[in-house]
Formats: C-alpha cells, sequence, structure tokens
C-alpha cells in the first residue's frame, strides 16, 4: 500500500489478513481525510460504516499482534520460568504448612520439600495415617515435580532463544531477567545500570523515597561471579556482569550470533575486581608482620 493510498485500499473488507498487513504496515507522510476517501473509493456508503470497519480492522490487526507476539519463543520462556517460579514458591509453602500440620501428629515429622516426597512415596512414619496429610504431601510433591520439569524446559530453551545470555548468565537466571524486563527485545533496550538493579524494585523505590542505601544489584547477585566476590566488591562485580549482559541481550535479540569472546572479556574483568581483595589482604598481612 502506498502512502497515498489508505489502509481501505487492501480491498475486500471479509479479508482480515489484507486489512491486518494494511493496518500494520501501512504509512502516510501526512494526514488525509480518509473518511472521505473511503466513500470516494466505495468502500463505505457512509461515515459511520467507515469508522465501524476501521475500528473492525485495528482491533483484528491488534489481536494478531498479541497473538503474534505470545507465541514469539521468547515469551514462551517467560511463561515457562514463571510457572517455574510459581510452582517452586507454593510447594514451598504448603510444605511449611504440611510440616505444621504432620507435626500435630507425629513429634518426628520432618520439614521441607524432600519430607513431602518421602510422605507422599509412603517412606514416612508408618504411625502417620491422615488420609488428608498424606494427600497434602502428594500435591507438595506433584509441584516440585513440575518445578523440576519447568526448569528442565527453560534450561533447554533459553540457549536457543538467547544463546549469549544463557552462556555468561546460565538459563535460568537469563531467562529470569528476560521475564523481569518483559521479553528479550524489551532486555536488549534497557541500559547495564537497569539490568543491574532487575529484580530489586523494592529496594531501589525506597532509596528513591530516601529511606534505603541504593541497591548494588537485583538478581543477578546469584551470578557466580557477584556471589563469588567480596562484599567490598560485588557493586563494582555486578556492574560488570550487568554491562556484559547488556550487550550479549544485545546480539541475541538483533543477531542471535553467539558472541563467546564476551565470557573471556568478563571473567577477565571480574578477575581484576577479585584480585582487588587479594591484594588488600596481602598488603593487611604484611602491614601486621612489620609490627
Amino acid at each position: 500500500m502506498s502512502n497515498t493510498d489508505g489502509w481501505f485500499a487492501a480491498g475486500d473488507r471479509d479479508d482480515p489478513d489484507a486489512t491486518i498487513t494494511a493496518v500494520r504496515e501501512g504509512s502516510a507522510d501526512e494526514p488525509r481525510d480518509w473518511p472521505a476517501l473511503a466513500l470516494e473509493a466505495g468502500f463505505a456508503s457512509d461515515e459511520d460504516e467507515y469508522y465501524d470497519a476501521l475500528r473492525e480492522a485495528t482491533t483484528t490487526a491488534t489481536r494478531a499482534a498479541v497473538t503474534e507476539r505470545e507465541r514469539a519463543d521468547d515469551r514462551q520462556l517467560v511463561h515457562a520460568v514463571r510457572a517455574m517460579d510459581d510452582c517452586d514458591r507454593t510447594a514451598n509453602e504448603l510444605a511449611e504448612r504440611l510440616a505444621e500440620w504432620a507435626g500435630t501428629v507425629d513429634p518426628d515429622a520432618g520439614t521441607g520439600v524432600e519430607y513431602a516426597r518421602t510422605l507422599a512415596d509412603g517412606e514416612a512414619d508408618d504411625d502417620l495415617e491422615e488420609p488428608a496429610i498424606r494427600s497434602l504431601a502428594e500435591r507438595v510433591a506433584d509441584l516440585a515435580d513440575e518445578a523440576d520439569k519447568l526448569r528442565e524446559f527453560v534450561q533447554r530453551r533459553t540457549p536457543a532463544v538467547a544463546p549469549n545470555l544463557a552462556a555468561l548468565a546460565d538459563p535460568v537466571l537469563a531467562a529470569r531477567l528476560i521475564s523481569l524486563a518483559g521479553g528479550l527485545e524489551e532486555l536488549a533496550k534497557k541500559p547495564s545500570g537497569t539490568i543491574q538493579v532487575l529484580g530489586a524494585e523494592d529496594a531501589l523505590f525506597a532509596h528513591l523515597r530516601g529511606h534505603a542505601p541504593s541497591p548494588k544489584h537485583g538478581i543477578i547477585y546469584t551470578h557466580d561471579a557477584v556471589r563469588g566476590t567480596h562484599p567490598e566488591n560485588r557493586g563494582s562485580a555486578a556492574r560488570a556482569v550487568a554491562g556484559k549482559l547488556a550487550i550479549a541481550a544485545r546480539v541475541d535479540h538483533y543477531s542471535g550470533e553467539s558472541k563467546p569472546e564476551l565470557e573471556a572479556e568478563l571473567a577477565e574483568r571480574i578477575e581484576t575486581i577479585q584480585s582487588r581483595t587479594v591484594d588488600d589482604d596481602a598488603e593487611a598481612d604484611g602491614g601486621a608482620g612489620d609490627e
């Protein structure tokens, strides 16, 4: 469709594919009297009919865009990692409730998801005969099993969707970053400073209200390079990791090309940061010896 034609130039109003394409891809350099042109072209008999058709066409195009977006690989990853976290959280919450309940009839009752698994499998104390407790244990075990299956799906799918992010972060952390950002494209558009604190929104808002210090990191704290760095240098490590993750997200979204050099560069940077603590400790030991 040229920029001088209206979206209705696509032709048959009963052809949704044509109208979707026209609405999504059409453009114009300047406004025109589109209702009058539509009437002149015989597309509609009056302005009301034109606007009815326009509303129907834009609604159809929006629905198609949403469906296309939700079926995208990164959106499937977002849904999977969110479902995995929901299953994990619910299983752990119910496991706590199970432990409290089982403890009322068995002083030696265990705790956690693993206790729920043993109870569900009939491996726990035979004196625990309450069917409702065992039924709850089975539900906890089922949720934990589902979380494990979803984790396997995420670990398998992430490298295909975001190979560089998965290599730098690990598949599950990469998927969580994509989820928190709302998608791979959204993550690719974020600056490294924002990626650094993804998942720490509550702490960030508290800081902005003047009630807390600025957070040094969000969920990237779980990255080995951040978690394995001395607390004094953890902020520097988080910045280094976030910087490389920002680059990885952009490469994954815009080209999908594998960039193994990003891993080497990050490893070198983290080694430099972590060596500061070693050097400081050596100086402290040397000073103590001089005394």
